[in-house]
């Protein structure tokens, strides 16, 4: 599966911005969906994760309340930001796992898309 992420931006501390990942492939409404995030000079880290049916999700804590993942299970997961920090800043991308679960370990997602960057000012 070939996945590109949309939606980047330069947004203010306390803005919000939705983050897009349009997938290719057959199976899409069989994947779980991830997201991602890697600052400068940090690993990347989970942020949010859904299920192929869109009934479980997981989050960081630092993104609680804050971000909110979505799937239309088309081809199209999506990242809406909230309230975002300047610490928020990093290259965001998706993933996708096969066997569908909302998994928080990178490990467990097989595809990737090349990132889109989000920067907080603050």
């Amino acid at each position: 599966v070939q996945l590109v992420e949309s939606g980047r931006g330069l947004v203010q501390a306390g803005g919000s911005l939705r983050l897009s990942c349009a997938a290719s492939g057959r199976t899409f409404s069989s994947y779980g969906m991830g997201w991602f995030c890697q600052a400068p000079g940090k690993e990347r880290e989970f942020v949010a994760a859904i299920s192929w049916s869109g009934l479980n999700n997981d989050y960081a804590d630092s993104v609680k309340g804050r971000f909110t993942i979505s799937r239309d299970n088309k081809n199209t997961a999506d990242l809406q930001i909230n309230s975002l920090k300047p610490e928020d800043t990093a290259r965001y991308y998706c993933a996708a796992d096969l066997s569908g679960r909302s998994s928080s370990d990178e490990r467990d997602f097989g595809s990737w898309g090349q990132g889109t960057q989000v920067t907080v000012s603050s």
